[in-house]
Formats: structure tokens, C-alpha cells, sequence
């Protein structure tokens, strides 16, 4: 089990572009390094939204923050809409039932994503064979417009964004093993 699922950082990465905040995207020029090259396989790389917040670009670090009264509740989590975050975890089972039974279902993404799955599909759908029954979906968070899930199968605990444009076609998608307690 540990061989071939562990070793993998990140399974499924699709267009950054996707998942960074829409305004950010369009009207700030990056101020980051080129990323890495692509690990061999993988349709591009994201920053890890796992396990950090975002970086801020220039304007929103010199912008001043507005006080607020009482104790507050996580940016990221105040943008979770409970129908999306709903929609979201009802397309994330499908998409992992459909991946469990050897057909990903690719009219539920947009064309993009499913021209990389299916390049990434001779990899990707053996590992699903591994981590064994679905047990649990639960929301984490809601980040630059994507949801993250802690999703527990009976092999293996893992993490998932995903991400649905206005028409609900899964725009991004991206899973990992999930580090392991107290890592």
C-alpha cells in the first residue's frame, strides 16, 4: 500500500489558475519564482493550500486590516457557503466512486481537466484500487474559491481540493496521502 500511494506528494494537479483567487490572478503580477519543474506524471504543481494559507500578494499585505469587535472566525472558513460546500462533497464522491469503479467521470469536469486525467488515469486508477472502501468525507475549509476534504478510506486517510466553475464542472482536483498525525 505504502509503496506506490505513499510516495506520491500530490496525485492529481490541475490549472493553478483555477483555484487562485479570480481578482489576484488577473490584475497582480506574481511576484513569486517560476515553480519546479513537475514531478514526472503530474499535469502541474499548486502551491500546498494544505497545510498554509496562501501567500498575500503586495496590495493585500499593505492594505490595513479593519478592527473587529469579538473574536472571529478564519477567513477562509467565513467564504464557505454551505450549498457549495454541499455540492462540492456530492461531486467528490461521485468523482471517487467513479475512480474506484476504473471510469472517471469525465463529463462532470470541464474539457481541460479531463484531457489531464485521462493522460494521468493509467497511473492514477490502480492507486484507488489500494486505498480500499470510502469511510469518510469531511469539509475542512473553504481557500481562493476551492474546497479542501479530509477524506478517509479503509487504507488510507488523504486530502482533497476541489474546485467547480459556475456551471458545476470540476475545474480542479488534487488529492495526497494525508500527513501523517502530528506532522
Amino acid at each position: 500500500m505504502k509503496s506506490a500511494f505513499a510516495a506520491l506528494a500530490t496525485v492529481l494537479i490541475l490549472p493553478a489558475a483555477a483555484v487562485a483567487a479570480p481578482q489576484a490572478a488577473q490584475t497582480t503580477p506574481s511576484t513569486r519564482p517560476a515553480p519546479a519543474a513537475a514531478p514526472a506524471g503530474a499535469a502541474a504543481t499548486l502551491p500546498n493550500t494544505f497545510d498554509a494559507p496562501p501567500a498575500q500578494t503586495p496590495a493585500q499585505t499593505a492594505a490595513p486590516r479593519p478592527a473587529q469587535a469579538g473574536p472571529a472566525a478564519p477567513a477562509a472558513e467565513a467564504q464557505s457557503d454551505p450549498a457549495k460546500v454541499a455540492a462540492a462533497e456530492l461531486i467528490l464522491k461521485k468523482t471517487i466512486a467513479a475512480m474506484q469503479s476504473g471510469t472517471p467521470n469525465y463529463g462532470d469536469m470541464t474539457s481541460d481537466l479531463a484531457e489531464k486525467v485521462r493522460a494521468q488515469a493509467g497511473n492514477v486508477l490502480p492507486m484507488f484500487e489500494q486505498l480500499g472502501a470510502l469511510q469518510s468525507v469531511t469539509h475542512v475549509t473553504t481557500q481562493d474559491g476551492a474546497e479542501l476534504f479530509s477524506v478517509i478510506f479503509a487504507n488510507a486517510p488523504t486530502q482533497w481540493i476541489i474546485a467547480q466553475n459556475t456551471q458545476g464542472k470540476i475545474v480542479a482536483l488534487l488529492f495526497r496521502p494525508a500527513p501523517a498525525p502530528g506532522a
